[in-house]
């Protein structure tokens, strides 16, 4: 997929690592059916770099892999990143090796926090729509609530056994979807009123649920977030252009569709990814010329006015500039 770019007889340069966070696993324990908590600490015991609730991580696995997983402890547990693997057979084997092949004790290094899945700071009242492990970043949202005296209502649609159960705050309310059918969203989250945010995390199916049943509701008062990318269909409106890097000057053309990381690496630049699905924010690059499309689920439509995601952003015009 790598796309040859315009560049001295010294070839590309190698790519910067990413900024890591070493961390040691100080507890790994069942918390559910196929998951496994995670508590990650600083080996000489010093606090981490402050987490937002909502926010998550990405674990850089010894084989090159990087998994984004949401922060499930308490915002507030400075000393600790918390986060909740479920087991995939069927994945790209990261979830399988650390459920497997991590151990207490051993060193693995994270991202600093990254937070697109914010609490609303106008909301004066939340209502969360978890589906299974999708609940994990409403457990830091309800723990900063509960501290500041916030309004929220966690409604977690399961099947069988519960994910983190010692974990849910008291008055979550279950939805035992292997007994009986997934409750309408829309009386769930009842009819939008000034103040209310509703917010969704969990399978894609119930995520277009959400959408359909928040269509009309004004904007910005729901929110997604995504833990599977969801699939991608071709642009209509892509077409081949130039891909220059403003910095280095390097440049190289591109077919229509083509991705932007392969070529980004090919011209000798690193850009940070994990999902490489447009719903981590982990490969936000500002651009300088273009304009863009837009395949993202995680930028503003404000932020877009300067920033694309690398790993799904295509080009509508002839030349993408990219500021690196």
């Amino acid at each position: 997929m790598t796309q040859p770019g315009n560049r001295s007889a010294e070839g590309p340069k190698r790519p910067a690592a990413a900024k890591l966070i070493r961390t040691v696993v100080r507890g790994a324990a069942p918390a559910g059916p196929g998951i496994r908590r995670l508590v990650l600490m600083d080996p000489e015991g010093w606090p981490l770099p402050r987490q937002k609730p909502g926010a998550h991580i990405d674990l850089h696995l010894p084989n090159g892999m990087v998994r984004a997983y949401s922060l499930c402890g308490d915002p507030a547990q400075q000393d600790r990143y918390v986060v909740a693997v479920k087991r995939e057979a069927a994945g790209r084997g990261g979830s399988l090796w650390l459920h497997d092949a991590l151990a207490e004790g051993a060193e693995i290094g994270v991202s600093l926090p990254r937070c697109t899945f914010p609490l609303a700071p106008a909301a004066t009242r939340h209502v969360f729509i978890a589906g299974g492990i999708g609940v994990t970043p409403f457990l830091g949202m309800a723990a900063a609530l509960e501290r500041a005296g916030g309004s929220y209502t966690l409604h977690l649609l399961h099947r069988g056994a519960l994910p983190l159960p010692a974990q849910l705050p008291a008055g979550t309310a279950l939805h035992d979807t292997s007994r009986t059918p997934r409750p309408a969203l829309a009386d769930l989250l009842g009819e939008p009123a000034p103040g209310l945010h509703a917010y969704c995390c969990g399978p894609n199916g119930l995520i277009e649920a959400f959408e359909a049943a928040t269509r009309d509701w004004p904007p910005g008062r729901a929110h997604i977030e995504h833990f599977v990318p969801p699939p991608l269909a071709p642009d209509p409106e892509a077409r081949p252009f130039t891909l220059v890097l403003a910095k280095s000057g390097a440049s190289a053309e591109l077919p229509a569709g083509a991705p932007l990381l392969p070529a980004i690496r090919a011209l000798g630049e690193a850009v940070e990814v994990s999902c490489e699905g447009g719903i981590c924010g982990a490969c936000k690059v500002r651009w300088l010329e273009g304009p863009p499309l837009h395949r993202d689920r995680v930028l503003k439509p404000e932020e877009r006015a300067e920033y694309l995601m690398a790993c799904v952003a295509g080009c509508a015009g002839p030349r993408l500039v990219l500021d690196l």
